[in-house]
């Protein structure tokens, strides 16, 4: 038996528990172009607030947009993004998925892309890592403690240690968004296709250069119903003591 239909029917009397609202918390393209209000979107950055973050550095900052005007700025940005990645990684279906599952998925990343410039919030996670700290005597147990293997593995992977050493502070905050909106009734869904065009994103939204961008997640109310998601069943993912 799965949480899908174990829980997705059982919300607590006070809103959705913590188990219904990740077992029906869908990635919602539709969108009404009603107005969320201010109050409600502070609440999803609350939430993404109280997510954990590496070192309790807390370095990240949010660029929350509803200005229509800035929206349709951001339109055509987001049109050349989504059609690059249908012509690439989005052509075709996910191994198990079936054809007609991914048309709908495909239709909703369409419809979404036409009525981008009616999104009634847009949310940027935004994060610039402190410059480290470094002394030659931690150096040197540094050193000690990875030995010349560990070393020449540090080096040669530090850009993706960076990528992950943000991003793992940035993704907790970014989940906490989407479980805040949906437990408040809210479509959203996470993407990082602005990634491709990020120096175009950053300059329409006056982000400083040296600030990296993680996310951008459209939030409203949504059009259509929410249900539950369909995964991977837990035994074919889990490794127990080993792989």
């Amino acid at each position: 038996m799965t949480f899908e239909t174990v829980y997705s029917d059982a919300p607590a009397p006070d809103g959705p528990a913590l188990f219904p609202t990740m077992s029906t918390m869908r990635a919602m393209r539709r969108l009404k172009p009603d107005a969320v209000p201010d109050e409600t979107l502070e609440k999803l950055i609350q939430a993404a607030v109280w997510g954990p973050s590496g070192g309790n550095m807390q370095c990240y900052e949010y660029v929350v947009v509803t200005d229509r005007a800035v929206m349709a700025d951001l339109a055509p940005l987001w049109k050349r993004c989504v059609d690059a990645y249908l012509a690439t990684t989005g052509k075709h279906a996910p191994a198990g998925m079936p054809d007609a599952a991914y048309g709908r998925m495909v239709a909703a990343i369409e419809h979404q892309r036409d009525h981008f410039a009616e999104t009634p919030a847009l949310i940027i996670p935004c994060y610039k890592f402190p410059e480290p700290r470094f002394d030659e005597e931690g150096l040197g147990v540094y050193a000690e403690s990875l030995g010349p293997a560990g070393l020449e593995h540090m080096t040669n992977t530090q850009t993706r240690f960076q990528a992950l050493a943000e991003g793992s502070c940035v993704y907790p905050g970014v989940q906490n968004i989407l479980l805040a909106a949906r437990a408040l009734g809210l479509a959203a869904n996470v993407t990082i296709w602005h990634l491709m065009l990020e120096q175009e994103w950053k300059k329409a939204l006056g982000i400083p250069s040296d600030t990296h961008t993680f996310a951008a997640i459209p939030v409203g109310w949504p059009q259509g119903n929410f249900g539950p998601v369909r995964r991977r069943p837990v035994a074919d993912v889990i490794h127990r003591d080993r792989w």
